[in-house]
């Protein structure tokens, strides 16, 4: 899998989402479920606001500092025993996970969930020479077994019920038991557990660096991610380059945001740190760990003017406000990165031409910017995009055309008055029981959604004289 996720187009990814009803049913479910949960650890935390603005604080000095702190976290790593390597593209990055992969010789490979591995495609590089990945987070199994893709960032599988997941086991594995979590997970669990024992190399992600110890911070539910890291003879971390933290100090804090807005919790089930390989006489951990530090874009981002995008720590806390995200749900969205942050991130990192329907996708009602823990105004961001696409020439022609039309006239009075008193004078006739005999372009799907109210064929300014005179 890479950033895309669909060679459909925007519209027909769209109207096939707001048609799924389990979908729909399941993400309204979830939104309701964790947005209380998170309101109840708000509410207990106390100070919300003045730990959001702390965040924000902690994620600014980060990225005013990056190329410092990645220095100071390269060379811990290294003075702890592990091997750091900076990869500029997806590609770069794919390319040397699967060089010390086929050094090792590796038939076998079990991962924990991570957004960057999905976004520099790691598995179908890693497949394509043979080898067996399987993920190990059982939102992601369960994914992987039906050919599907995540449509959340926290929660892959959110889009599922459990009619659905049940009847996937069945096939897919031959599952006959009952259709209750409990009983499918334990069957999972049963699945995966010789995979972790025979794995050849443990590939994670990476929720926050520490700079000053070298150490790799994971924040799991499940206890896949431990046994992913340390049973195998080697562990594989990629991070994005800028999720790095000064400290423990700070990562205390974010970490203390990320549990609350991601999944309504205190903390999450289980919170992981790993510095470095197993050490002599050490019993646990692996014999050889690198770390993965992936660009991608992510420089370019940050000397831009979406340069606050990068404080994101990953919780998902705008996807489970966001009432577009509650329609379509992430698989219309075409990205890996789904909802508010997707629609920010993805066209920064795949590009306006694959990725130009996101900043549209959103109806600046400013719910993402209230609930983001390190206060990232993403529907102001997403509003710089159509700018940027306006100034690029981006938008389509039509579009282009219309707002020229539009601005000429605002421009002259006479053809303003002119086009006012036949626009109302065709509404009059051709608007019929609050609908109108349009259904091509924008206008058509505007309309189409839309009950009109009757016109009377006069424009305002007519009706006001008219009235004057009477």
């Amino acid at each position: 899998m890479s950033l895309k996720t669909s060679n459909l187009p925007f519209k027909a990814r769209v109207d096939h989402e707001v048609h799924n009803t389990i979908m729909r049913k399941a993400v309204v479910k979830a939104q309701e479920t964790i947005g209380a949960n998170r309101q109840k650890m708000v509410d207990e935390l106390g100070h919300w606001e003045g730990w959001r603005d702390l965040s924000k604080q902690i994620r600014n000095h980060v990225l005013a500092n990056l190329d410092a702190y990645l220095y100071q976290l390269s060379e811990k790593v290294m003075e702890n025993g592990g091997k750091v390597y900076f990869a500029e593209t997806a590609e770069e990055a794919s390319a040397y996970i699967r060089k010390v992969a086929l050094e090792k010789n590796a038939k076998k490979i079990v991962k924990s969930k991570s957004m960057v591995t999905e976004e520099i495609g790691l598995n179908e590089v890693l497949e394509k020479e043979g080898m067996q990945v399987i993920e190990t987070d059982l939102g992601e199994y369960l994914l992987q077994i039906s050919g599907d893709k995540p449509s959340h960032i926290v929660v892959p599988a959110i889009h599922k019920d459990r009619h659905q997941i049940r009847k996937d086991l069945s096939e897919k594995l031959g599952y006959e038991g009952e259709e209750t979590p409990e009983d499918m997970t334990r069957f999972v669990r049963e699945k995966i557990r010789q995979d972790f024992l025979e794995a050849d190399i443990g590939i994670s992600g990476c929720n926050f660096a520490v700079a000053e110890t070298g150490s790799v911070c994971l924040v799991t539910n499940e206890g896949n991610l431990r046994l992913a890291t340390t049973l195998p003879k080697t562990h594989i971390a990629v991070m994005g380059m800028e999720r790095l933290a000064p400290t423990f100090q700070e990562v205390d804090v974010l970490i203390t945001m990320l549990a609350r807005s991601a999944v309504g919790a205190k903390l999450t089930g289980y919170n992981t740190w790993l510095t470095g390989p197993r050490l002599a006489g050490e019993t646990d951990g692996p014999e050889e760990f690198h770390l993965v530090i992936v660009d991608n874009g992510r420089s370019d981002i940050l000397a831009s003017e979406f340069q606050e995008v990068l404080r994101c720590i990953r919780c998902g806390a705008c996807l489970n406000t966001c009432p577009a995200y509650r329609q379509i749900g992430g698989h219309g969205y075409g990205s890996i990165y789904p909802g508010p942050i997707g629609a920010v991130i993805s066209p920064l990192l795949g590009g306006y031409d694959e990725f130009k329907e996101l900043p549209y996708a959103c109806s600046l009602c400013n719910a993402c910017n209230s609930v983001c823990p390190v206060r990232i105004p993403l529907a102001q961001l997403i509003l710089k995009h159509r700018e940027k696409m306006v100034e690029l020439g981006k938008t389509p022609a039509m579009e282009r055309l219309s707002i020229f039309g539009f601005t000429t006239a605002n421009a002259n009075p006479t053809l303003w008055k002119t086009g006012v008193n036949i626009g109302a004078k065709l509404a009059g006739k051709l608007i019929k029981n609050g609908k109108a005999p349009i259904t091509f372009g924008a206008l058509g799907e505007w309309t189409k959604a839309r009950d009109l109210p009757q016109a009377d064929g006069e424009s305002f300014r007519q009706w006001f004289n008219n009235r004057e005179r009477g």
